[in-house]
């Protein structure tokens, strides 16, 4: 790529489709950031007819319009060099983005996840708690059902296990 160098601004020709994209508040930005350290990224421009036809840069070349300059630095290019460079933020963007969402995603699914085992230790928990000791504490057995009435299950396993052992229906 060639060596950015000082362009005359009033040379430079603005497409309207990309007017259209100006945003003012990204200009005055620009324009504090200038004043504080320098233009620090050129424009990119092409010669077209006696002119110079901005490429990429508008914010940049706004905001030293606001500051009173008469020269930008840039860089002279080709409208096919712009497209391969917007081809490469435009990837480089997308893969942020994707990075960003599968983080997201990852951190939603562990929070499920996290909440569906609370709940899970809570359904185990909460039937053992009620409907177990209550059959225990003589209400109805179920049948063939030989549980040793005194005995605590802590958990669903140790539960299935001492009904197979007993050989009640589970």
């Amino acid at each position: 790529m060639p060596d950015p160098e000082s362009l005359p601004i009033d040379q430079i020709y603005v497409p309207l489709k990309k007017r259209k994209t100006l945003r003012p508040e990204l200009v005055q930005e620009i324009a504090a950031s200038i004043l504080e350290s320098g233009q620090q990224i050129p424009i990119l421009v092409r010669p077209d007819e006696g002119r110079l036809v901005l490429l990429e840069g508008l914010h940049r070349l706004e905001a030293c319009k606001a500051l009173g300059e008469t020269t930008i630095i840039g860089v002279l290019g080709s409208a096919e060099t712009a497209h391969h460079k917007a081809l490469l933020s435009d990837t480089a963007e997308t893969e942020a983005e994707r990075d960003k969402m599968a983080r997201l995603k990852k951190l939603r699914l562990e929070k499920e996840a996290a909440e569906r085992s609370t709940a899970s230790a809570e359904a185990v928990t909460e039937p053992q708690s009620t409907g177990l000791r209550s059959t225990r504490s003589g209400g109805s057995t179920r049948r063939g059902s030989s549980a040793d009435p005194g005995s605590k299950t802590r958990t669903l396993s140790e539960w299935l296990t001492q009904q197979k052992r007993d050989g009640g229906r589970y």
